[in-house]
């Protein structure tokens, strides 16, 4: 039989056989509950996945092309070091810009930690540079060693201690939400198992006549797998779309929010939504077809 005979069997289905299979009772509940539940986490495990794939993207991207220069020497050295530390930068390949921060710049930065009235004036707070690297990048190993012997008091951080442990933390999370709806797809297929074999269990007798009448198990088999796959697809359709409400009723994405508020999808991530149910279907399919068979030899 043709793979395109078979889906449209189990699309349109036999009246006779469906009548195999029970169709309310506590195994149609269960296999609605579990696709619906199952599909609900899903969304949330991809959305997780997605958001951490962007954030592991932002961060490296915008830090790995700045850098913070810091000089610390005294008030009246550092306009003088300022200025010098500004023309070895200038001459550096691979830096596209750099700018001494303003006075303000500077509290704002502070003011998370010491408050906005911080008097900087008084406190002998190091004056930061902005580096804006091009795309080639510069050579960050004979920056310093230029600067330290030309600018001594001057400190180079191109963020890489920084940039590395974010972009691994993000990385780990994307691969735990992968990992979570692995485990989703296999906890599916292991309560509609359950479910299948109950019900194959519970009609153990209308199975017996079934076969005294010349019923093939194949005939039996493909009752009970149409039935459990579109259970599973009508109950992960709407775990899906309830999951798509929550996810699209969280708040919408903010610089200051951070992570929290980036968990929405966006563009190609909204039509991978549709796959879950699709996904589920396959499941249901697969396992009920394993337990169809198994139960039936079982029967014999």
């Amino acid at each position: 039989m043709s793979k395109g005979l078979q889906l449209s069997k189990l699309i349109v289905g036999d009246a006779q056989a469906d009548r195999v299979v029970p169709p309310t009772g506590f195994t149609a509940r269960l296999t609605l509950f579990a696709a619906g539940a199952m599909a609900f986490l899903t969304v949330f495990a991809l959305a997780l996945s997605l958001a951490s794939g962007r954030l592991a993207t932002r961060w490296g991207d915008e830090l790995a092309q700045s850098s913070t220069l810091r000089i610390s020497a005294p008030e009246e050295q550092m306009a003088a070091q300022t200025a010098a530390v500004l023309t070895v930068l200038e001459s550096t390949p691979g830096i596209a810009s750099a700018r001494a921060l303003s006075v303000d710049e500077q509290r704002s930065l502070l003011a998370p930690w010491f408050g906005p009235d911080l008097p900087l004036d008084s406190l002998p707070v190091p004056q930061l540079i902005e580096i804006v690297e091009s795309e080639e990048g510069y050579d960050g190993a004979g920056l310093r060693l230029r600067l330290q012997a030309e600018v001594p008091g001057a400190v180079l951080d191109d963020h890489t201690r920084w940039r590395k442990p974010l972009e691994r933390a993000a990385g780990r999370l994307r691969l735990l939400g992968w990992v979570s709806i692995g485990l989703i797809g296999a906890a599916t297929a292991a309560m509609i198992t359950l479910a299948a074999n109950a019900a194959l269990a519970a009609n153990a007798q209308v199975i017996s006549v079934l076969r005294l009448i010349g019923a093939r198990d194949s005939y039996i088999a493909r009752a009970f797998v149409r039935r459990f796959t579109l259970r599973a697809l009508l109950g992960a359709a709407v775990g899906t779309a309830l999951g798509a409400l929550a996810v699209f009723l969280l708040p919408a994405t903010q610089e200051s929010g951070g992570f929290l508020t980036g968990l929405g999808f966006q563009g190609f991530g909204w039509a991978l939504l549709g796959l879950i149910p699709v996904l589920a279907a396959v499941v249901a399919y697969v396992a009920t077809g394993a337990a169809a068979r198994r139960t039936l030899g079982e029967l014999t």
